[in-house]
């Protein structure tokens, strides 16, 4: 039996994204540190507060966020747990706060994390059925969730229903990261060489709260600055996966098409292989 999996950009056997809430003054912080460990976030904003300067500026948004290659996404107008807001209230809240995040800063948007209550999949299957098909309609990509903290280090099967691996208050946090360091997956046997992403979120202001800003630095230092592992944002990590998952194979699986524009890299019984937009590969 062949075994195949997705490998990431250069070949990587291992991802790591961030996803961090609110856009608070502490954001500024968390982006810079970010910035000098080469790690890349996605800053879930609300777009009610984006003109308060007081937080985030917005110069700073465009240069030292958007500039560095972080990304921004939707939270919400107002911050609605959108498992209490009736849908009209739930469409509105998250299509206004695209709207306006795409008006001020000029780019697509098209990522979320749920605001202020969290919507899960398995916690909350009747909100949860009530609120996907209008993220659907609203070109919602992606949607984080919370509340399954573990040290599995799995990809999506569902990016409405994106549940991270950990928080950063999370105190079983050095833990997950010696895991998803120390492992190597090519030495797995052949059917457990998954990829490996790593998905840390929480807010900035907590840092700030907790009085624990060596907490980020001795995150950065442990997973920052590695050649083995791929810093995206959450869309880079969302378009990745949906064009590995787009391949089309011939049937008996020796022939594969990559209808996409990006370069995709994958391992079939620990063989590595590449594969440009357009190309037919025979394997």
């Amino acid at each position: 039996m062949r075994y195949e999996f997705l490998r990431f950009p250069g070949g990587r056997t291992k991802a790591l994204t961030l996803s961090y809430d609110d856009g608070a003054k502490a954001d500024v912080r968390l982006c810079e540190t970010l910035n000098k460990y080469g790690i890349k976030c996605t800053f879930n904003l609300v777009s009610s507060l984006v003109q308060d300067e007081s937080r985030m500026p917005k110069k700073f948004i465009r240069e030292e966020l958007l500039g560095k290659g972080h990304e921004i996404a939707v939270h919400g107008e107002h911050h609605r747990g959108l498992d209490v807001a009736r849908s009209i209230e739930g469409i509105r809240d998250t299509l206004n706060c695209r709207l306006a995040l795409e008006k001020e800063f000029g780019i697509i948007v098209r990522g979320m994390a749920y605001p202020d209550r969290t919507v899960n999949k398995a916690k909350a299957p009747e909100a949860y059925a009530r609120i996907r098909p209008f993220l659907e309609e609203l070109d919602i990509a992606y949607a984080r969730t919370t509340g399954g903290d573990n040290d599995s280090f799995a990809l999506p099967t569902d990016f409405l229903n994106w549940v991270p691996t950990a928080r950063h208050k999370n105190p079983d946090l050095m833990r997950y990261i010696d895991t998803f360091l120390e492992t190597d997956v090519n030495a797995q046997y052949s059917a457990a060489r998954t990829p490996r992403l790593f998905y840390l979120w929480g807010h900035a202001f907590e840092f700030e709260r907790d009085d624990n800003w060596d907490l980020l630095d001795r995150i950065c230092e442990r997973l920052g600055g590695r050649e083995d592992i791929w810093y995206a944002t959450n869309m880079e990590i969302y378009e990745y996966i949906t064009a590995f998952r787009s391949l089309i194979y011939s049937a008996d699986n020796s022939i594969v098409y990559n209808p996409t524009l990006k370069t995709i890299w994958f391992d079939r019984d620990g063989t590595l292989f590449k594969i440009e937009p357009g190309e037919t590969l025979k394997i």
